[in-house]
Parts: structure tokens; C-alpha cells; sequence
């Protein structure tokens, strides 16, 4: 989409659009694309688009972004209730809700999770992006800050990977059984996402989309933040697969699918504690924490898949727990790199990001988020303070905790946003679907390490291809977990070869050739670009395959006459005999279309095979994660 437009809120969009007539529902797709190529002008927070020689479209944003219908107007003939004010609203990014605000004034501007994603500089291990309230980072998903989506991802994700809404914070009393509303909202969300998934992402188009827009909303107003932001995360999952953005990945929008199915199924039972949790929270609390003394560990950028970008810095204190400052507001890559160097928002220090990833900070009146982000509020007070080296004391002793204690924490979300220490020895490389990745030994255990985000403008991939030319050197570095049978995760951060005292950003900095050791000439490991024999891997990926299809190509894809009975024999000869009788189920759903009594084809039964499907998609995701567990030697 080349329509610099503001964001706009998910229930103008949905409202626009149920207000045109059928015919012109039917046109809105095309609409959307003729309106990506009229000339676009901004004025202030007003923004004009040529429809045509005579007519014009204007987006009025005074706060930033339109959150009304009326902001939208159009001079043709058949407005307000016409083609190209639901197209505009309908190829605008998704609004973010009110802004999370801290315990002092300060207000964290910033995407969603990500879940987990996201989409997130990387994804985030345990739950997928958008399957938590406030995932800090995500896949494509990367951290984020609040307002939280869902990796990336992470990517971005970006990780990211929509963001919860802000403006209807769920009240302070909740009772213990889910709401009658509640239950209407769950309900409408499930029977909507179905339909997207019925339809994959070629036929899942604007009128679709703005129907889980109005899901999404009802939901946020009903108290169920965390479904309503991983409703708006498929929602951008879809715009970015139709609009083929290279930021897309198929696999944050099967995350994405899974958890809105997930929690709407789960919802109308819940009770206690669960309910709370499928619920989540519209905001996050800070606390006070008195003084903290912390040091700096590294910064990384974060480049979401919903038009938001900036840099996180993350902290440890002397007992080793983990903090994050913070800087992300809607913007691209040119910010994402920038950011870096921008001073940090706590208390009056002139830190940038990148000087803080090497320094330390003394903060006085503290605030932190359960998540581990700092609050800025006006009682906040903050000063340099001398930092730390990776091999010295306090930051050492994140080192020292044993590989499978840290990823049995990453899998299980307990903190961290499953970032690794490790202590490695770069072996060669081997080449993946995605590309070549970084082969080392931790302790005995060969693992892979690949860059934690793809875009051309972050240096991750060309610092891991000049890594990769210095097989034998051993470095500390910051990975972040990626949940896959053999041991894998996502390189941010690594000690600087040339010395030990510093560190690289590897999303931020750029290793020269000198940076690198002279090669030993006496090395007997495998020389980079080897490839390894690879293990052999449970054939889960029959079942995934079937189950990334159907997220993309929507149910008929799975519907060809065809015998999966070969597939299902062989998972059942490896030990997965469930996931063969998933298999099955999943096929007989997809083609299942019975008549009335003319002979007539009757719609399909959409609830059998978003279960079929939902059913499919946790069974893959949780014996990734056993695998993952086996893999690393964790509980």
C-alpha cells in the first residue's frame, strides 16, 4: 500500500464497512487497490486523497489517528455512505488504542504482541504472538513495548507480532464465571475468525477482515483485551499476506489464528484463575521498587509488521533480574536504526539507547510493570552510572545459570522473554529454508543460531555471514529461543571478537572484517559453510504442512479429493498416532458438504472444521515444544 494514511480505529472500520450495500461490498477489494494509486497529500493531521479530478477523500487525525466515522469524509455523490470512505478506512494501518500510562505521567506509545508475536524482532518461545496481553517482543516477531499486541517476531514482530485496545480497561472487580456479554463476544469472535480461516488468506478480504474488526472491538468494550488485540494481529497478518509484504510470514498468522480460536473456545467456560488469564488485562500496572541499581546488557531494534519501530534496551540488576527502557512509536526501518541513538526516557539522564547498553543507571523512585519495563513517571529520577563487561560481576552471573534451567524458563514463560546466555563456539554454517544460519557448541550441544530478524536495513544477517568466516572463535552471546526439534534460537546480541570487554548489538552495529581474529592455522574444526549431516526429524511436518495450508488457502485447499491415509500410517508408525487421527479429521471436515433434500449444496459446516483445525494447530505447537525441551536436555 502506498497511501501514507493514518491509522485508523478498528470499529470505523468495521462501521464503514457494514454500511455499504451488498454490491458494494463486493467491490471494496478493488476499490482498496484503485485507491493505493490516487495521488495523496498531508496536511498537518489532515490527509487528502484524489479520487478522481473532481473528488476528494479527507482523513482528519487530530490525535494522530481517526477514531470516528464522521473523520473520514468523501465529496462524491453516493457519500457518507460510499465505496471509497470504507476503502480508505479499510487500507489505513489499525489504529492503536489509548496508551498504557505509567504510575507518573509518563505514556508508553507502542504496538503490539505478538505474540509471543508478533512479529517482534524474533518469536517469543511459550505462547505465539498475540497469545498474551503484553508480549514484549516478538517473531517476527521482537520486544515491544506497551501498548502490547502480539511476535513478531517476530517478528515483527513484528514480534512481532495487533495491539490489545486501551480505552476500556476491564473493571476492577471481575466476577468469577464469564459475562453473558462476554460469552456474545467470545462466541462472535469464534464464528468470525472461522470464517477467515475458511476462506484463507486470498478470499479472507476487506469485508471479512472488517468483520473481525467489529469482533475485536465488540470484545475490547466487553472487557476481553487480550482477544481483541490477537484479533487485530490476524487482521495485519491479512493485509500484510494480500499486500505481499516481505515482512509477512505464514507462520505468525497460523500463531496468530491459533490463539483467537483458542481463547474464544476456551472463554464461555472459563472459570477463576483461567478466566482471568483469557481475559488478560487492558493495562499493566507499575509498581513502585524503590532504588534500582542497573546495568547495561544490550539494545535491539524493533521493527514490527504494524507500521511500528524503535529500540529496546535491556538491564540487570545486581541479583539478576531483567528490566527494558523502551523507545517505540509508529515509524519503519529508518527508525528502527535510529532509535539506537536516542536518549532515554527515565528521570533527566541523556543516556541514548546504545550508550546505556554499555553503561549503567542508578534510579531512584523506580516504577516497574510486571513484564519488567520501567516506568517514566515524574517521580522517577535517573543518573549515569558505571556499567558492567559480560565476564564481570553482576552481569556474569547470567552466564553461569546451566542451558537447560534458562530454556525450561523460555518454554514455560517465566520471565526473561526467552532470551539465552550462552557461552559458544562457532563451528561453520548450515543452510535452512530461510537461509544459511550459524553453527555452534554450547557445552557438548551443537545448536543453530539465526539472525533474529530479516530486513535488509538491520545488520543481523551481515554480521552473522562475517561470524560465520571465523569458525573456532568462542564468544558470549544473547539468543532468544526459537521452539524447534533441534536446538535452535535467534542471535542479538554476541561479545565482540576482538574484545572480551565489549559487546556487539548485532541488530544495531556492524562488524568490520578487523573486528574479526586473525584464523588459527592450526584448527581442526569443520571449516564455515560445511553443512553437517542433519538428525532425523519426527515427521511432525506433515501434520504442520496440512495446518499452515489450510491458514493460508482456507479450507478448500484441503478439501481436493485425495487419501491421507499414507500420511496418517506414517505418523503413526513414528509414534504419533493422535496427530495421524488429526490428520484425518482435519481432511474429513474440509470436504464434508452434505445436500438438502433438492440435491443442493449446503454451506459448510465452518465450527467442525475450525475445530478440526484449532485441535491440529495446539497438538503441533505443544510437541514443538516437547521436542524443543528434548533437544536443549530441559524439564
Amino acid at each position: 500500500m502506498s497511501l501514507d494514511l493514518p491509522p485508523v480505529a478498528p470499529s470505523v472500520t468495521a462501521a464503514l464497512v457494514q454500511g455499504l450495500t451488498p454490491r458494494l461490498r463486493k467491490r471494496l477489494d478493488a476499490g482498496i487497490t484503485k485507491l493505493a494509486d490516487r495521488p495523496c497529500v498531508r496536511d498537518g493531521d489532515t490527509v487528502r486523497i484524489a479520487v478522481d479530478d473532481d473528488t476528494h477523500l479527507e482523513l482528519h487525525a487530530p490525535g494522530g489517528s481517526v477514531t470516528s466515522a464522521d473523520a473520514i469524509r468523501c465529496g462524491c455523490l453516493l457519500a457518507p455512505d460510499c465505496l471509497h470512505r470504507a476503502a480508505a478506512a479499510s487500507a489505513a494501518p489499525i489504529a492503536e488504542a489509548e496508551a498504557e500510562v505509567d504510575s507518573g505521567s509518563e505514556t508508553d506509545a507502542g504496538p503490539e504482541a505478538d505474540s509471543r508475536s508478533e512479529t517482534k524482532t524474533g518469536p517469543k518461545p511459550g505462547p505465539k504472538a498475540g497469545s498474551e496481553t503484553g508480549p514484549e517482543t516478538g517473531p517476527d516477531a521482537q520486544p515491544e513495548p506497551e501498548p502490547e499486541p502480539v511476535p513478531g517476531s517476530s517478528s515483527g514482530s513484528d514480534t512481532g507480532a495487533g495491539s490489545p485496545p486501551r480505552s476500556a480497561p476491564v473493571p476492577a472487580a471481575e466476577s468469577e464465571t464469564v459475562t453473558p456479554g462476554q460469552r456474545t463476544a467470545a462466541l462472535a469472535m469464534y464464528a468470525a475468525t472461522a470464517a477467515v480461516l475458511e476462506a484463507g488468506t486470498d478470499g479472507a478480504g476487506a469485508v471479512l477482515q472488517a468483520e473481525l474488526l467489529r469482533a475485536a472491538h465488540t470484545a475490547r468494550i466487553g472487557g476481553l483485551p487480550r482477544v481483541a488485540a490477537s484479533a487485530v494481529s490476524v487482521v495485519t497478518q491479512l493485509r500484510a499476506a494480500r499486500s505481499a509484504d516481505p515482512a509477512y510470514r505464514l507462520t505468525d498468522l497460523t500463531a496468530a489464528l491459533r490463539d483467537v480460536l483458542m481463547t474464544a473456545h476456551r472463554l464461555p467456560d472459563a472459570t477463576g484463575a483461567e478466566l482471568a488469564d483469557l481475559r488478560g488485562t487492558a493495562r499493566q500496572p507499575y509498581v513502585p521498587d524503590g532504588s534500582l541499581r542497573l546495568y547495561g546488557l544490550f539494545s535491539e531494534p524493533v521493527l514490527t509488521a504494524t507500521g511500528y519501530a524503535g529500540a529496546v534496551t535491556w538491564t540487570a540488576d545486581a541479583d539478576g533480574r531483567l528490566c527494558t527502557v523502551s523507545d517505540v512509536a509508529p515509524g519503519g526501518s529508518g527508525r528502527a536504526v535510529g532509535a539506537a541513538g536516542r536518549a532515554v526516557r527515565v528521570g533527566d539522564t541523556a543516556l541514548t539507547h546504545r550508550e546505556l547498553s554499555r553503561a549503567g543507571l542508578a534510579v531512584s523512585g523506580a516504577t516497574v510493570s510486571p513484564t519488567g519495563r520501567l516506568g517514566a513517571g515524574a517521580g522517577v529520577r535517573a543518573v549515569r552510572a558505571a556499567g558492567a563487561a559480560w565476564s564481570e560481576a553482576p552481569l556474569d552471573r547470567l552466564w553461569r545459570v546451566p542451558v537447560a534451567e534458562q530454556v525450561s524458563r523460555a518454554l514455560t514463560g517465566t520471565g526473561g522473554d526467552g532470551l539465552l546466555f550462552l557461552d559458544v563456539t562457532l563451528t561453520g554454517t548450515v543452510r535452512e529454508a530461510a537461509g544459511d544460519c550459524l553453527l555452534a557448541d554450547c557445552d557438548g550441544l551443537t545448536l543453530r543460531l539465526a539472525a533474529a530478524h530479516d530486513h535488509p536495513a538491520l545488520p543481523y544477517r551481515d554480521n552473522l555471514r562475517l561470524l560465520a568466516t571465523a569458525p573456532g572463535i568462542r564468544l558470549r552471546v544473547v539468543a532468544r529461543l526459537d521452539p524447534s526439534p533441534v536446538p535452535r534460537a535467534l542471535l542479538v546480541a554476541a561479545e565482540h571478537p576482538g574484545d572480551a570487554r565489549s559487546h556487539v548489538d548485532l541488530g544495531l552495529d556492524r562488524l568490520q572484517h578487523a573486528d574479526l581474529p586473525a584464523p588459527a592455522t592450526d584448527s581442526t574444526g569443520p571449516a564455515a559453510g560445511s553443512s553437517p549431516v542433519l538428525l532425523d526429524e519426527a515427521p511432525l511436518h506433515v501434520l504442520r504442512r496440512r495446518v499452515h495450508q489450510a491458514a493460508s488457502a482456507g479450507r478448500r485447499v484441503l478439501a481436493f479429493p485425495g487419501d491421507s491415509a499414507a500420511d496418517s500410517r506414517r505418523l503413526s508408525r513414528n509414534g504419533f498416532a493422535c496427530a495421524g487421527d488429526l490428520l484425518d479429521e482435519l481432511h474429513a471436515a474440509a470436504a464434508d458438504r452434505s445436500r438438502d433434500v433438492f440435491g443442493r449444496l449446503v454451506p459448510a459446516d465452518l465450527g467442525r472444521f475450525a475445530r478440526a483445525w484449532l485441535a491440529a494447530a495446539h497438538y503441533t505447537e505443544e510437541v514443538d515444544r516437547s521436542l524443543c525441551a528434548a533437544a536443549w536436555g530441559a524439564s
